[in-house]
């Protein structure tokens, strides 16, 4: 279990130990140049590979990525389709790489939705990558953090029969990410500056960075420049700019 950022004072690294995205803009992208929709999501898990290596480079332990919200359903049901479709086609391609380079992949949310070729894929591939230590890469499918927060809640009691009072502790190991640190940077791309039901819990103190690049175009050096303005940033976590003095001196 790691700590929680509400009840004590996290490490503050200088390069992010875990970095959260909201991968928006693909669609847009296309639309820009005059192509379907779905071409900006092919482009967008090029994207994808690349950020991945770009973390490992630079040291960041956890990397999670908004692929597809418990909103997303309300897309039209052909983009839907080609969504899920374009998941199956990265698990085939991307597992054997992630798992020679020593990546854990974990793929987070309800995935009673997906049909059961899908969910045996993400097994699979979570099972093969589950001892790797270089990078975690958790991929957020069909989540919503107020369906996390629910899920959590709803485990806790069933955990706890007869208990009417709970405490955050009680509730944290059965959050969806509960096996990961919260997130030190959240980056959404695309130019929308909202957090659209990500992460809810996990995001509390958490250094938030909006860019207008639409996610096929971030790179590892916009990358860089979210790192660099998380580092110009001074983390209190409540405390005053004079404790935060103190302890670093």
């Amino acid at each position: 279990m790691f700590k929680s950022s509400t009840t004590a004072v996290p490490e503050t690294p200088a390069v992010p130990r875990h970095v959260a995205i909201i991968m928006d803009g693909n669609g847009r992208w296309a639309t820009k140049r005059l192509l379907p929709r779905v071409a900006g999501h092919v482009k967008g898990v090029e994207a994808v590979r690349g950020i991945v290596e770009a973390c490992v480079l630079r040291g960041v332990e956890y990397l999670t990525l908004f692929a597809f919200s418990s909103e997303n359903w309300r897309r039209p049901a052909d983009e839907v389709s080609l969504l899920m479709r374009l998941f199956v086609t990265a698990l085939e391609r991307e597992v054997s790489k992630m798992h020679a380079n020593n990546i854990r992949l974990k793929v987070v949310g309800d995935l009673s939705r997906f049909d059961a070729k899908l969910q045996e894929m993400i097994a699979n591939a979570e099972r093969r990558t589950a001892g790797n230590t270089r990078l975690t890469v958790t991929v957020c499918a069909n989540y919503g953090g107020r369906w996390d927060i629910m899920q959590a809640t709803g485990k806790m009691v069933q955990a706890n029969p007869g208990v009417t009072e709970f405490t955050e502790e009680m509730l944290a190991p059965h959050l969806a990410m509960a096996y990961a640190p919260e997130p030190d940077l959240f980056i959404r791309t695309g130019g929308e500056e909202r957090i659209s039901n990500f992460l809810l819990w996990q995001l509390a103190y958490a250094e938030l960075h909006f860019t207008s690049t639409f996610w096929p175009d971030f790179t590892p050096e916009a990358l860089d420049e979210a790192i660099a303005s998380f580092q110009a940033r001074e983390r209190r976590f409540g405390q005053t700019s004079a404790q935060v003095a103190k302890k670093t001196n």
